[in-house]
């Protein structure tokens, strides 16, 4: 059973384009402040850095942006600032804080209602100095801290489950519950009937915000505004953040919607909050946005801004981790993927969004922030943020850093180009035609082999080791060894040509270790991989990144296509738990991905928090084979030698831990199998028989010069694709298995299949001899799961020209003016 779902190609986004049709006019122009530095409250500490002199960034269109939702009357006004975690590089203010009944404009110390931007910046930043204090765990229960919701399903719940949004609780009860003071809701959201089980399904929820407030409440035992006044706000020079603002700021503050008949400015909007008497753990803070951009600028600086620690680095990374959760990814209080991110951010950026029209993004792969603070509900409750949100977001992406993640893979050095024109460019390449700028200033140490290679043909190694602005340190080799020659374990060695020191990741260590790590402050990995669940290069991938995220120091991958393709997808998925270096993940033996996709699936699957980033591919269609791409084929190990042997690997190296001779020591490993014990003629009819698509099997005699059976003929088969688009080798490896098992039961050692299958029910199947399609039948339902998990991480798309791929959308989102 293979799965073929090419990801969707992107359309083109009209809220996303800059080229719009001419607005309806506003009811009044609408000014805007003019750019800072602007004069400052008094009262309002200054930014991290004054605004730099010159920005890279599109004023103008940012300009416009605003003026268009304005005038679209999406919002009445705005204020915007866009920044890195040492300076701030835009900063404006546009239309009105308030248009009824009197007109007052906007400026840059408006007081917004940042409403479910509470959650991350209040309520979540609290929880984790707790945890960072050891006084509460993520994996703690939530019935520890408050043990009468230990009732109807919610004695499983965790924090970290809450703060992920896959609690199972509803999204909200009836705002009636909260009327009657904050004992009578936590009573009554203690005694709501789950939705879900805890952990099976993402359910934006309110309720959850509110325990955990109560949970910060009573771990700390201090009200949440004044823990998180305490240990966030005041610490980070936030003057104008908190809850119930006094009359002050009031009187600066964003106004909102009519309740009752009275103008709300400086009073919580969201209802239940209101009711809570303005202070709750989902809604109620009130900022402005220098504010915000001081937070987001402490986050970018690993939880530090201007001296002031609110957090260590390495609680800031668990904070933003990516996790896969079901229909989504999230991270601790933040969002990852959201349908109104906008394009070119980094897959790892996290952010929030906030019903009154607010908004936060902060991307570390691009040390970059974004903060959008509007009042999309004022005068009436139907304005919308979120596509401002997205294109602005865009606009900053394309301006800032490097291009990362999901964006257009046929732009080259600043144009689109056509793979059948110039051709694919692997990571290196393109990080050759950005003349190395994302690794500027890095002591690199690079993970790599000579497989490894730029189009042009020079290694990585090369190619690294004279790149101008960098250094690197120092090489680690994987499995095979630097040359691509080695077999069994590989030992630390020299590179004759840079003189650098090469560290094997395949012998006593299969990670860098702290030693091996000295001096470097980025860990570069380019490798070839073959598309095949028990290739072990990416396993030396995911240990590396766990090695990087524990000792802060960033990770870069190099991409490459994934050589059988990326868009088949086939095999049993990974029964955990395997402590196998081969079997090293939940992963179908054909997974269809490239090394970039993988790491963004192992960093969310496992919470490493790694600081990643992705070097893309530009110009691959998922469907194309390495011998497609113009990219030279250097073998990836001594015995996969080509393309057609690394399609055939998923079948015949499916077979290898069992005893038969697959080919290696000759001339064609994985292009063929036997043993002494089998009858060639006998085995290929066999096959044949099972009328297997797009391959024949042909008997043939050979003498392998390793074991084993190292210098005895094996009897067997030859096998040759003669249709890569209907082979499946999943399929034709567990028919041969089915044959094998049948026909020699005696003689051939059926039970360490599993060594790489890793799947018991299918392995019963087969041992019961069950018809081969009920034996794939066995997998079909975890199959299509991942196939469904896998959309959320590709950065690639099909067509003519690869387009970045469609991230699935959210499970349960929460209202439409605040997904997350």
């Amino acid at each position: 059973m293979a799965r073929r779902f090419p990801a969707a190609r992107r359309g083109a986004l009209a809220l996303l384009s800059l080229a719009t049709c001419a607005p309806p006019p506003a009811p009044a122009p609408a000014p805007a402040v003019a750019p800072a530095p602007a004069p400052a409250l008094a009262s309002a500490p200054a930014l991290a850095s004054a605004q730099a002199p010159a920005s890279a960034l599109p004023d103008l269109a940012i300009d416009a942006a605003v003026q268009d939702a304005i005038a679209r009357h999406e919002i009445p006004g705005a204020v915007v600032i866009i920044g890195r975690h040492d300076r701030i590089l835009f900063r404006r203010a546009y239309g009105f804080r308030e248009i009824e009944p009197d007109r007052v404009p906007m400026s840059l110390d408006t007081l917004f209602d940042l409403a479910s931007l509470t959650k991350p910046i209040a309520t979540a930043t609290s929880l984790m100095v707790l945890v960072e204090r050891g006084v509460v765990a993520l994996d703690d229960r939530l019935v520890k801290y408050v043990p009468e919701c230990d009732r109807k399903g919610k004695g499983a719940i965790t924090l970290r489950q809450l703060l992920l949004h896959v609690s199972g609780l509803p999204a909200d009860i009836p705002k009636e519950a909260f009327a009657q003071g904050r004992a009578e809701a936590l009573r009554r959201i203690c005694d709501v009937k789950l939705r879900a089980p805890p952990g099976d399904r993402s359910i934006y929820s309110d309720l959850g915000f509110v325990l955990l407030e109560e949970v910060v409440r009573r771990a700390s035992s201090r009200e949440l505004p004044a823990f998180a006044d305490e240990v966030i706000f005041a610490p980070l020079g936030m003057r104008d953040t908190g809850f119930l603002p006094p009359e002050d700021r009031r009187r600066r503050a964003a106004w909102t919607e009519r309740v009752d008949g009275e103008w709300r400015a400086g009073v919580v909007h969201d209802p239940r909050a209101f009711l809570l008497g303005g202070v709750a753990g989902h809604a109620g803070l009130f900022s402005t946005g220098d504010d915000v951009a001081r937070y987001a600028q402490a986050l970018l600086g690993g939880g530090e801004l201007e001296g002031a620690r609110i957090l260590t680095r390495h609680t800031v990374a668990t904070m933003i981790a990516p996790h896969d959760v079901p229909g989504s990814i999230r991270a601790l209080g933040w969002a990852v993927e959201s349908s109104w991110r906008g394009e070119g951010l980094s897959p790892t950026a996290v952010g929030h969004f906030g019903y009154t029209g607010t908004a936060l993004w902060i991307d570390p792969a691009k040390d970059l922030f974004t903060v959008v603070l509007s009042n999309r509900v004022h005068p009436d409750g139907k304005g919308d943020a979120k596509p401002l949100v997205a294109r602005i977001n865009t606009l900053a992406a394309a301006a800032i850093g490097p291009r990362v993640g999901r964006v257009d893979p046929c732009a080259l050095a600043g144009s689109d180009v056509d793979a059948a024109a110039d051709g694919v460019r692997a990571g290196v390449d393109v990080l050759q035609d950005e003349g190395f700028e994302r690794l500027r200033g890095s002591r690199v140490g690079l993970i790599t082999n000579e497989g490894s290679r730029a189009r042009d043909g020079r290694s990585t190694i090369d190619v690294l080791a004279s790149a101008p602005g960098m250094t690197l340190v120092a090489l680690f080799a994987p499995e095979h060894g630097l040359d691509v020659t080695g077999t069994g374990t590989i030992a630390d060695a020299v590179d004759a040509r840079t003189g650098l020191p090469v560290y094997s990741l395949y012998g006593a260590a299969k990670a860098p270790s702290a030693e091996t790590l000295a001096g470097i402050d980025t860990l570069v990995f380019d490798l070839q991989d073959v598309g095949t669940r028990f290739f072990t290069y990416a396993s030396t991938m995911r240990r590396a990144l766990e090695v990087a995220s524990a000792r802060d120091v960033r990770f870069v991958v190099l991409d490459r296509p994934d050589p059988i393709d990326g868009i088949d997808v086939a095999g049993p998925v990974r029964v955990p738990p395997s402590g196998s270096f081969v079997n090293h993940h939940s992963l179908p033996i054909r997974h269809g991905m490239t090394m970039g996709e993988l790491a963004l699936l192992f960093d969310a699957d496992d919470q490493i928090g790694a600081p990643l980033s992705i070097v893309p591919i530009r110009g691959w269609r998922r469907e194309q084979y390495a011998d497609q791409t113009g990219l030279p084929w250097v073998n990836p190990s001594p015995n996969l030698r080509s393309v057609d042997e690394a399609v055939l690997y998923p079948a015949v190296g499916l077979l290898e831990a069992t005893n038969l001779s697959v080919g290696r020591g000759t001339d064609t490993p994985f292009e063929q199998l036997g043993a002494p014990w089998i009858v060639a003629a006998n085995l290929a009819a066999a096959l044949a028989r099972e009328e297997l698509a797009g391959v024949t099997f042909e008997p043939v005699v050979f003498t392998p010069a390793v074991e084993p059976y190292a210098g005895r003929a094996c009897n067997g088969v030859r096998l040759t694709v003669t249709d890569r688009s209907r082979f499946e080798p999943v399929r034709s490896g567990l028919a041969i298995a089915r044959v094998l098992h049948r026909e020699y039961p005696s003689a051939w050692d059926f039970e360490k299949l599993d060594r790489l299958l890793v799947h018991p029910e299918t392995m019963r199947a087969l041992a019961a001899g069950l018809p081969l399609d009920a034996v794939v039948a066995t997998y079909g339902p975890e199959l299509d799961a991942f196939v469904i998990k896998r959309q959320k991480y590709l950065l690639y798309g099909s067509g003519p020209c690869a387009e970045p791929a469609d991230a699935a959308p959210p499970s349960d989102a929460p209202p439409s003016s605040e997904t997350p």
